[in-house]
């Protein structure tokens, strides 16, 4: 039976437990819920600290877990990301006072306060620079306001908080982040992991795809299909009304909208789009 981490609260949360329900695994009833065991999956769900799941899955104790890039890079356990979950996307970026400081130099000799010492101080040491990290466990916003420190190096996912605290990001981000599915670095695929993937794969695909339907006209079949490939193609079947057929194939969610204005255009008519609930690809 697989043993996997879920986050217990926080943004990572409530999409992770969405995600499992719609990869078809049990989800928990209550908050206060710790463990739930998924006996038709071979399933057993832990709702742990989402910072503490990539140490759990370090030291053997859980096969797999869901957390932040993040956390992951930042806690410096044994793990390695099996995939993207595609929901969770935040930035990782250093910020000061607004004019103050423009490049990463500018931090030579500062104290840079921040919540992810881990994955700070291998970032000062991949580019040289030599400042001094303040770890604080919680929001860093004041840190600069109360003299704790130069500049800070927090999660940004629209920069509202920073600007409202007279603070403004400089530099490249130092990273982005998305939740993802981690395991041990190196450790054999524990039973059950494999079909989690494939599960996950195809809610990923499913959220990134819709089905479109049209009837067009035969002659136009091969300039529709262009604009619809679909997989290893569309589906197109004969219609009862002679020199029209229907055709049925997977679109890319995004842009969509566009894809349809294009069939229009060409004569499509009858033109549907629904959503994918679960794939395999």
């Amino acid at each position: 039976m697989i043993r996997l981490a879920v986050p217990n609260k926080g943004v990572l949360s409530e999409a992770a437990q969405i995600m499992l329900k719609e990869a078809g695994y049990r989800s928990r009833n209550d908050s206060k819920e710790l463990v739930v065991v998924d006996e038709d999956n071979g399933c057993e769900l832990f709702f742990l600290r989402p910072r503490d799941i990539a140490v759990y899955v370090g030291e053997g104790t859980l096969d797999a877990g869901i957390t932040g890039r993040d956390m992951l890079i930042d806690s410096g356990a044994p793990v390695e990301e099996i995939m993207p979950l595609g929901f969770g996307g935040s930035t990782f970026r250093l910020a000061s006072r607004a004019g103050e400081m423009t490049s990463v130099k500018d931090l030579d000799g500062m104290r840079i306060a921040t919540s992810y010492a881990g994955l700070l101080d291998k970032y000062l040491s991949d580019t040289g620079i030599d400042a001094r990290v303040i770890k604080l466990d919680g929001a860093v916003e004041t840190a600069i306001r109360l003299g704790v420190a130069d500049a800070i190096a927090d999660v940004v996912e629209t920069g509202t908080t920073l600007r409202n605290v007279g603070l403004e990001v400089f530099g490249e981000p130092i990273m982005r982040s998305e939740a993802v599915l981690i395991k041990r670095h190196s450790a054999p695929e524990a039973t059950g992991v494999g079909q989690l993937v494939r599960r996950l794969q195809g809610v990923v695909h499913a959220r990134d795809f819709v089905m479109m339907d049209y009837d067009i006209r035969a002659e136009r079949i091969e300039e529709a299909i262009a604009l619809t490939p679909g997989m290893e193609g569309p589906t197109v079947s004969p219609l009862h009304r002679e020199g029209w057929v229907a055709v049925r194939a997977m679109v890319r969610r995004r842009g969509h909208q566009q894809v349809m204005d294009q069939l229009w255009d060409i004569g499509a008519r009858a033109i549907l789009v629904t959503d994918i609930y679960a794939c395999r690809l």
